[in-house]
This record gives structure tokens, sequence and C-alpha cells, in this order.
């Protein structure tokens, strides 16, 4: 800025950039992950001198990954590329400023008259200490009307996020350049809302697309992409942790194995926003993506006995809702991973919220079971009745399961009894089981409207 000087009132700054990338045409396009990453594609028009010079390109992501950063323009070579991200702010100047001079200002509040001296930064430690004359002052913020003035702006710092390319060019004009780089703060999730009707068994789903950006930089206008995966990140070396605690419920019953006519990119889906759209710095965007109507649902009761052993007190039931993403009897559509919330409509006509439940990416053609939550009237108590030891290593186990319902109509529980582990196998039950893996048997028990219902299985186990 040469013999410039910079003037700081309260925040407010002022700083020109160097040779910058030209904005006029500029178009930019942005490539969205779930896992927090982005692909941004920056296009602008950049003069060229001919020989070696420095190209600034402003506005890009704070936290644009350097390392990944790419420059693609005719009749050009890259020497080297630097990122400055050490953002110009009154305090940070006042920071670079510690060992040099500046110019303090102080107005009479009274009179109007202003007063000036040079003062010696000294530090910046929690409050800026100057040296004025002989003697030491700490400047303070209280309201008094003071300002400072520097001679320049230090060169590392930058009144936006800035990338600078050193290229060696050819001939002189001007040209079109893309600039392309990953950088995190930019992610997108799916949210969806389904409303239950209970007397016709059917939900509506509509599904939005939840973006949100925290780069550090608004995108004006964006060409926007959402892929729904995970492309693989290489995390530098860090240490992994691959211990893994109790999982949750799963909710995808079923995989699908049907196509439709969505774009797909690798193993990737892809959902284009309709038109460019602007994607401000710390903003929440929405846009709606599914919007079906009339989907057949089942709404039913699930309880997981997770050992062999005796429950204390009664436990409730999850409440459960099944539906199917066929494109023949379902929502018709590959759904991405996000959050679905279930509502459903009370006496009065109007919507509530019963629960929701997270679902990961789901093909189409696949059969959900989503938990809202604990059922107030359905209860389930396990019970040893006897156990016995039959050998060294062999136990028999004779449990008991007491179900009761308070509704007004009977229900029908999924009864999951877990933890069959080693050679377990069931010798006696009331009611034929199935088995749904090596270590969990199933029972569909039908309890009738306001009472209760028993099940009960010998198992004999070998450790």
């Amino acid at each position: 800025m040469g013999g410039a000087r910079l003037i700081v009132v309260g925040c407010m700054l002022y700083v020109s950039a160097g040779v910058p990338a030209n904005g006029a045409d500029r178009t930019v396009s942005v490539t969205i992950y779930n896992d927090d990453l982005a692909l941004v594609q920056d296009r602008r028009d950049i003069e060229i001198k001919g020989g070696r010079q420095r190209i600034e390109f402003q506005d890009v992501s704070a936290q644009i990954r350097p390392e990944t950063a790419s420059l693609a323009a005719s009749d050009i070579s890259i020497v080297e590329q630097n990122f400055d991200f050490d953002l110009l702010t009154p305090a940070k100047l006042m920071e670079k400023a510690v060992g040099q001079e500046i110019t303090i200002v102080r107005v009479n509040p009274a009179t109007g008259a202003e007063t000036r001296e040079q003062a010696l930064v000294l530090a910046t430690n929690a409050g800026v200490v100057l040296k004025i004359g002989p003697r030491v002052e700490v400047l303070r913020d209280d309201g008094l009307p003071v300002r400072v003035i520097f001679d320049k702006v230090p060169d590392n710092l930058r009144a936006r996020p800035t990338l600078s390319v050193t290229v060696i060019g050819g001939h002189a004009g001007t040209r079109p350049a893309t600039l392309s780089y990953l950088t995190p703060g930019l992610g997108w999730r799916a949210d969806y809302v389904a409303l239950y009707s209970e007397s016709d068994g059917k939900i509506d789903v509509q599904g939005w697309v939840t973006l949100t950006n925290s780069s550090g930089v608004t995108y004006d206008h964006a060409h926007t992409l959402l892929v729904a995966g995970s492309p693989t990140q290489v995390d530098g070396g860090a240490q992994r942790n691959y211990y893994r605690g109790p999982q949750p419920r799963t909710t995808l019953q079923q995989a699908g194995t049907e196509s439709g006519s969505r774009e797909r990119l690798g193993d990737y889906y892809l959902y284009p926003l309709a038109e460019p759209t602007t994607i401000a710095n710390l903003q929440t965007k929405q846009v709606s993506f599914l919007d079906v109507h009339g989907v057949p649902a089942e709404h039913g009761y699930e309880f997981h006995n997770r050992w062999l052993g005796t429950s204390e007190t009664p436990q409730s039931a999850k409440t459960i809702y099944s539906f199917s993403t066929s494109a023949h009897a379902g929502l018709g559509d590959q759904l991405p991973a996000g959050i679905l919330r279930f509502y459903m409509r009370d006496k009065h006509g109007e919507p509530q919220f019963i629960g929701e439940s997270r679902i990961d990416h789901t093909p189409m053609g696949s059969t959900l079971s989503l938990s809202t939550g604990d059922a107030f009237d359905v209860k389930v108590r396990a019970v040893v009745d006897k156990r016995t030891r039959q050998g060294n290593f062999d136990w028999q186990s004779d449990m008991r399961y007491e179900l009761s319902n308070a509704l007004p109509r009977p229900v029908t529980v999924k009864l999951l009894q877990e933890g069959l582990w080693g050679d377990s196998r069931i010798t006696a039950e009331s009611q034929k089981s199935t088995r749904r893996s090596a270590d969990t048997a199933e029972w569909a028990v039908t309890v009738p409207a306001n009472g209760k219902a028993s099940l009960t299985a010998t198992f004999e186990t070998r450790f």
C-alpha cells in the first residue's frame, strides 16, 4: 500500500489487494458431499502480462485445503502457490505492530479537540501495552473516543482469505481460468417429514436437502450439485479408535434391488439443484427433493431382550413404523442418509410430532423399519423361571416373557431374544420362533386389547 495509512475506528478496516483475478465474469460450481467436504470450481478471467507474475484469488474458502488447489488456464505455467489465511482484524493488526510505532488520537469529549501521540507497541497479551514517551500505558476500551492510526498493512494480513499463485505467462491478455480445490465447512444432509394416518395406514413423506456453510465465504449464484455418498479421505495418520460401543437399532430391514432414473457418479447418487443458488456463509438452506403421498405403512411394536436374564420391572416395547421405498408400493426413490421425523394428526386435525429416527443411504426397493420411541401402553417383562447346569459347559434356561397391552385394540409385538452366543439352541417353546441371526430368535406375539399374553421358551447353551 506504499505510504498510505490505515485508520482503525472500532472494527472498520480498509485494505487493497495486489493483482486480483477479475471477478466480473466469475461463475462458481460447488459439489457437496455428505461428510463435510466440497469441491469448488471457481471460474474467473485472469489478466496475463507475460513473464512472471503473481495472481491473487480472493473470496476462496477460509478452510481451503491448499494442497488440493489446481489452476487451469491456457499458456501459463505455475511456479508456486500460497494460501494467506491470517485475516485482517483490529486485534491482528495490533499484534503485528508489536515493536513498531503507531499514532494514538484522543478526542476531548467536552471540547472535541484532538491530541495525537506517537506510541511504541510493547505487547498485546490480554490487552495492548504502549510506551508513550517516558511512560507506559494500557490502551483501554472504556468508551472514550480513541482511535489508532497505522502507517501500513502488514504484507501477510488479508482482508479476505486469499490464494496467491505465481505463474509464468506466455502471450499477454485476458483469458478464462478455473481454480479448483477441496474444502471442509460445506456439507449437506437429508431431512424427512412423514405424516402418518392411523385410520388408513399410509404416510405422506417430504424430503429436504439441508445445506450448511461454515467455510468462511459466500458462494454467490453457485451451480450446486449434491452427492449422496462418502468418498474416502486419508486422515493424515491420525490415530483411529477401533472400539465400537453398542450398535443402534438398524432401520434397514431389507436392502432394495431396484434402479431408478436418478443420475449416478461411480457408486454415488447425484442431486443437482434446479437453478443456481447463493450459499451464504454461516447459513443453513433447505431445498425440497421428495414429495410423495399415500405410501402404505405398518404400525407395530418391537422388544429386544439383550440377554437371558430377568427384568426387575416391565420394559416398554418400541413403537415401530415400516414402509417400502419401492417404485410400485413405496416412496419410489433412493433415500440419502438423514433423519426422518414422524408426525400424526390429533383429534383436531393438527399434526403433532411423535418421534424421529436416523436412516442410512437406502437403495430403492428397500424396506425400512423405524422406531419413534417407547410405547406407553405396551410392556414386556422377561423372567428366568429356572436355570440349571447340565454339564461342565452346558446350561439350561427356562424363560418366560410376560406381555401386557393397555390399548383398546390388539397389537402384535416382535419379541427378539438376543445374546444366544456359543452353541445355543431352543429345545422347547410355546410358540414357533424364527431365527433372525445366529444369536437372535424372533417371535410375533399377539396381545389382546386391554389384556396380556405369555410366551415360554427353553434354551440350552454350551460355552
